[in-house]
């Protein structure tokens, strides 16, 4: 059975009219164009030629560690340097795609929690990230930091409490369907 990839298309003229036929044609009528033809041609050979590989096949080296990585460790060496207290980090790869990780830590008041994320932000600044986005920072009881792959939630004690972020956040919520 043939299908329509097995057909080329080509025009070829339409058939001569036998004399007769051409004066019994009134002269004000136009003639109808005729559809090309369809030949079996140069495609069926095409489809049985064997396709080339375009992609070089290489083998695996172990991958180099995430670009995240390297800025996760900066900013908890930034909250440690800080005096950050409770440090949780949460992998988020594969539950969200809001971002790669989460940061939550706590600020013994409104000044340490401010001083907590303006260390973090130098640090980042100072090793080359950029697109640094905070938010709370007027009240500083929650002060939320944007660095791209990473989010860093830095609470006073009773607000970290009271949002508990570690347990909606935690190893037991279900993975979010990613449509790709």
């Amino acid at each position: 059975m043939t299908g329509p990839e097995d057909f080329h298309l080509t025009t070829t003229p339409p058939p001569k009219k036998p004399r007769a036929a051409r004066s019994a044609t009134p002269s004000t009528a136009k003639p109808k164009a005729e559809k090309p033809a369809l030949k079996k041609t140069a495609v069926k050979a095409a489809a049985k030629a064997p396709a080339k590989p375009s992609v070089k096949r290489v083998k695996a080296e172990p991958a180099p560690p995430a670009p995240h990585e390297a800025q996760l460790a900066l900013m908890l060496t930034a909250l440690e340097d800080a005096k950050a207290e409770e440090i949780v980090t949460i992998d988020l790869r594969g539950r969200t795609s809001l971002a790669d990780a989460m940061i939550i830590a706590t600020g013994r008041s409104n000044r340490h929690v401010s001083s907590v994320v303006h260390r973090t932000v130098e640090m980042l600044k100072e090793a080359g990230f950029t697109g640094l986005r905070s938010e709370g920072e007027p009240q500083c009881d929650w002060v939320l930091l944007d660095a791209g792959d990473i989010i860093l939630h830095v609470f006073r004690p009773e607000v970290r409490a009271f949002y508990n972020l570690e347990k909606m956040w935690g190893s037991d919520r279900p993975a979010e369907e990613l449509q790709g």
